[in-house]
């Protein structure tokens, strides 16, 4: 219920998000200055969890490439608002994906692995990829 929950408030975020026009048309600088905004945003919320145990960490996709699929994967603790995680990154990889379409970005097309496991070190939840 909760899953279904945070998927609806996602889709309700994104069509917001793409709803939502204004008469003046921004600049690639101004939609990369947004972008850089919110993954700070972003960075700030992941960067605030703490873990004593791996069953606490937890990853995400992130970004959006411009051939399809995320550029990465963060590691975060649950121990952090997990939903508003999930609503940032969610309109975060939105708007990376418009922003890539409007300005014609192109990406190497390789497709990023999510980690094997994420485990909690030192009180931070850690990716592992071997």
């Amino acid at each position: 219920m909760k899953m279904i929950k945070n998927i609806s408030k996602t889709i309700a975020l994104m069509a917001i998000v793409f709803g939502c026009t204004n008469n003046t048309e921004s600049s690639k600088e101004d939609d990369l200055a947004e972008l850089n905004d919110l993954q700070g945003e972003i960075k700030l919320l992941v960067d605030s969890g703490v873990c004593s145990e791996n069953s606490e960490c937890e990853y995400i996709a992130f970004g959006s490439k411009a051939c399809g699929g995320p550029k990465t994967f963060l590691v975060f603790s649950t121990s952090i608002d997990v939903a508003l995680l999930q609503q940032k990154v969610a309109t975060y990889n939105a708007l990376e994906n418009s922003f890539n379409q409007k300005w014609g970005i192109i990406s190497d097309c390789s497709v990023p692995l999510p980690p094997l496991n994420v485990i909690c070190v030192a009180g931070k939840c850690t990716a592992i990829y071997e």
